[in-house]
């Protein structure tokens, strides 16, 4: 009952993510935790505050417009105090140049009593790292910009 309560909040939290509101991921935080986005590039680096988290989110939507996530497996363990989640993902974009991309990755969550207290997202940094020199060749300069972290 627990992993199946778990997979709905999982699913609607891409849900919210797909029509653009990170609120709802921000707000499922522990007050310490940790968001990694793997890579060295624009969107890389870990964030342990909200402001960082926050405004990387908003980087994430400037640069990867029309991001969409379609979830394909989503694999839960553990008890309340110490769940592990994984969900395997496919995201389109239309970056800020109207071209759509595809890709493949996953995230996974570190979850205590309802609360994420690590979350790990690991896209295909190839095809993430061409989609913003493809962006950034277009003068939108944020695509190169340093990482957020905090």
């Amino acid at each position: 009952m627990y992993h199946a309560i778990v997979r709905r909040k999982i699913t609607a939290l891409f849900e919210a993510i797909n029509r653009g509101n990170a609120e709802p991921v921000i707000k499922g935080f522990a007050p310490v935790f940790e968001h990694v986005f793997i890579g060295d590039h624009a969107l890389g680096g870990t964030r342990r505050t909200v402001d960082a988290t926050r405004a990387w989110y908003q980087r994430l939507f400037r640069l990867l417009q029309g991001l969409h996530f379609t979830l394909e497996r989503i694999d839960i363990q553990g008890p309340p105090w110490a769940t592990l989640a994984t969900v395997e993902w496919r995201e389109e974009n239309s970056g800020t140049d109207g071209v759509r991309t595809s890709a493949r990755g996953v995230h996974v969550a570190h979850i205590t009593w309802g609360k994420m207290t690590r979350l790990v997202i690991v896209p295909d940094t190839v095809k993430l790292q061409a989609t913003l020199a493809r962006i950034h060749a277009k003068c939108v300069e944020e695509a190169m910009a340093a990482p957020i972290v905090s």
